[in-house]
Order: C-alpha cells, then sequence, then structure tokens
C-alpha cells in the first residue's frame, strides 16, 4: 500500500496555491506548510509538493504520472476544468477509459513543472 508521494516543483508558493484549488474538487485541501515542503490531503498528507528551485520542468513523455482519487465524475471533470484554468496543460479529456481490470472515469494535466496528475472514479455500472 502506497502511504503517499511527492512531486518536485520548482516554485513551492506558486505550486502550492495551485495545488490548493487544483485538489480541492478531490476533497484535499493544504494539511501541513513547511519551508521546502507542502503536503495535501483529507486527513493525512497523501500528496506532496517538494521545493525543487534549480529543478528543470520534467519532459511530457516520460512516463510517470500521479493518480488520486475523486469521489466522483463531477469532481473529475472540476478537477480537470480548474487545471486548466490556472494554466495547466490538458493531457487527457474527462471521459471513460479501459485499464487492465476495469473501466474508469479520468483525466490527466500537466502543471508547470511537468508533473502528469491524473484523477480518477470508478463509477457504479448500472444493472
Amino acid at each position: 500500500m502506497i502511504d503517499h508521494v511527492s512531486v518536485a516543483v520548482r516554485d513551492l508558493g506558486v505550486s502550492a496555491d495551485l495545488y490548493e484549488r487544483l485538489l480541492a474538487p478531490l476533497g484535499f485541501k493544504r494539511l501541513v506548510t513547511r519551508e521546502a515542503t507542502v503536503g495535501f490531503g483529507k486527513t493525512y498528507p497523501e500528496f506532496w509538493l517538494n521545493a525543487r528551485p534549480q529543478a528543470t520542468p520534467m519532459p511530457d513523455d516520460t512516463g510517470y504520472h500521479v493518480c488520486l482519487r475523486a469521489p466522483d465524475i463531477a469532481a473529475v471533470s472540476a478537477f480537470h476544468t480548474v487545471a486548466l484554468q490556472l494554466g495547466c496543460r490538458n493531457a487527457g479529456e474527462p471521459g471513460v477509459r479501459q485499464a487492465a481490470m476495469t473501466s474508469y472515469y479520468g483525466a490527466f494535466i500537466l502543471d508547470g513543472d511537468g508533473n502528469k496528475i491524473e484523477a480518477v472514479c470508478f463509477p457504479k455500472k448500472d444493472g
């Protein structure tokens, strides 16, 4: 079981403000603020931003991404909409996708540091 994930950002203040708004539709809030790191989660910091001012943005094709669980389709769509409004790039429109084991509803964005973040939910099937 994964306890938490961290991503590197060049400007911690700017990124923390962005992620505070971006993660709100998923039910995450800023829980910890330190000099070089900020933690977000619902009740426990599960998603961390770590200041790396000298880092260069990640290329789009690394294959790396972080996926965060959303409560429902509306939250996935809101995550994506807010991200684009805040200057993130689209890396996958909200929609139904087929994974190895099941279908899901997800959306992908790239932040200003090239971190690819996905929001996902698993809607119940009718019938």
